[in-house]
């Protein structure tokens, strides 16, 4: 016992007692469990993936496009006419296009998958006006899914179904090989042209801006040949509606 200022301080010293045999027990700290403790590894919560939400469907009327030359997807491609001989050349009057001889019934199918974009059910062409808008009778045209629109004209009749925003397989059967429009009166065949999507009505692009028998060569010989990069840099080269130059 020691006294220091005034105040009284008691030391107690535990000593174990040397012949009882027995250890020292080491007594836990305040601050420390009496039970063994196990470090527990708890994972992030997980990440919640971001909800994919639909764009908006395309509707009938066609919508210009804007993906640049290089980055076009592509697809599998077929011969636009099916079952049947055909016969084109390799120059067209006036703007690029492709006409295909093909006898009258023989069917034209949609050349790679996609979407119906614009089609007319009426021939109102007329010889005493020759209106650009009317030339190509009955038709029908679809964007691809490599964003290429293709265009068949002067069918006889439209396949059953076939309407603005229907979606076709490579091979589907969009019409039949006629002479409506402006090729009346002479020899069946189909009016086939490429450009790129515009809004509707815009008749003087959809007809053809890219001439197509590079790419009826190679799906003819069962190759798959894009014309995606080439309308592609037609229309960055054009705009989305040049001025119409023929039947305007």
């Amino acid at each position: 016992m020691v006294r220091l200022a005034g105040a009284l301080l008691v030391v107690v010293l535990a000593v174990p007692a040397c012949d009882s045999g027995a250890k020292p027990v080491a007594v836990p700290s305040p601050t420390q469990s009496a039970e063994p403790t196990h470090a527990v590894i708890v994972p992030p919560p997980p990440t919640k993936a971001p909800t994919l939400r639909p764009g908006p469907t395309r509707s009938p009327a066609p919508i210009a496009t804007t993906r640049p030359p290089g980055t076009v997807a592509t697809g599998d491609y077929v011969f636009p006419i099916s079952g049947c001989r055909a016969s084109y050349g390799r120059s067209h009057h006036d703007y690029p296009a492709t006409d295909v001889f093909a006898a009258r019934g023989c069917a034209f199918v949609a050349p790679v998958a996609g979407r119906v974009d614009e089609v007319t059910y009426t021939d109102t062409w007329r010889s005493t006006t020759n209106r650009g808008a009317d030339r190509g009778g009955l038709s029908v045209s679809v964007v691809g899914v490599d964003g290429v629109r293709y265009y068949g004209s002067h069918l006889s009749t439209i396949a059953p179904g076939i309407k603005p925003g229907v979606a076709v397989a490579a091979g589907t059967r969009l019409g039949s090989v006629g002479n409506t429009g402006s090729a009346r009166g002479i020899a069946t065949h189909l009016h086939f042209g490429l450009s790129w999507p515009t809004r509707p009505n815009i008749w003087w692009v959809r007809r053809g801006e890219v001439y197509p028998w590079p790419y009826l060569d190679s799906w003819r010989s069962g190759g798959n040949k894009s014309p995606a990069g080439a309308v592609a840099a037609k229309h960055a080269a054009s705009g989305d509606v040049p001025r119409c130059s023929a039947y305007c």
